[in-house]
């Protein structure tokens, strides 16, 4: 996303007249989901004073400063201290979806309830990423071995995702530690659900698609 990163921090690159994090933040308020956890390396300082303690927009933040970025599995158990017992959702601040948020506490209390390590929401393969990253069969995530033909259960996911906090109280608070390596070891375990959201997703991880989404925002948004 460089240059526009350089000054900067990604989650705060407008599309649509607003940040990409204040579409989240608004649609999780709305949503009924008011307790939110926001960790941060690059320009953190920036989002913070964006945002502030999140009242305007009904919510209370909390901010977990990482100073280096520690990668998502790497964030999440720095973070962890605020962020409870129960399963909670990690929504990537890069990405623009219209996934409904309030379909996340049943999940979460099914997860309580079966124990599954985490549940996850995949989209189809945009053209930047033809292959995908996980398979889903029946609202399951499965590894790839144990389905005839993976390649037609191949989904993307879409950086949405509810965990389980024992999934990261082995991890050291600070050291660097990418998620999927952790996801993948609790698929072989069967211990991971999934879901296929099917409307609106973008990664936004170029100048280019960030344009595009502006674009379709505000054709979408635009006054009859």
């Amino acid at each position: 996303m460089r240059p526009l990163t350089d000054h900067t921090p990604k989650p705060l690159l407008q599309a649509g007249g607003k940040p990409l994090i204040v579409w989240h933040i608004e649609r999780l308020v709305r949503a009924g989901i008011s307790e939110l956890v926001i960790n941060h390396a690059h320009l953190g300082a920036q989002i913070e004073r964006a945002l502030g303690d999140g009242s305007r927009f009904g919510a209370t933040i909390h901010y977990s400063s990482e100073g280096v970025a520690l990668e998502t599995a790497g964030g999440i158990a720095y973070a962890l201290r605020r962020l409870g017992n129960e399963p909670f959702a990690v929504i990537n601040g890069d990405i623009w979806c219209d996934y409904d948020f309030a379909k996340l506490p049943t999940i979460a209390a099914q997860m309580q309830s079966n124990r599954d390590s985490a549940h996850l929401v995949l989209v189809d393969n945009p053209p930047h990423h033809p292959h995908g990253d996980f398979v889903l069969h029946e609202n399951r995530v499965l590894p790839e071995s144990r389905i005839p033909n993976p390649a037609s259960c191949l989904l993307t996911f879409s950086g949405i995702g509810l965990y389980q906090p024992a999934l990261f109280t082995h991890l050291p608070r600070g050291i660097k530690a990418p998620l999927a390596p952790l996801l993948r070891e609790q698929i072989a375990l069967s211990k991971v659900s999934g879901e296929h959201h099917r409307g609106a997703w973008v990664d936004v991880g170029t100048p280019q698609r960030l344009d595009q989404l502006d674009a379709q925002l505000r054709h979408d948004h635009s006054p009859v």
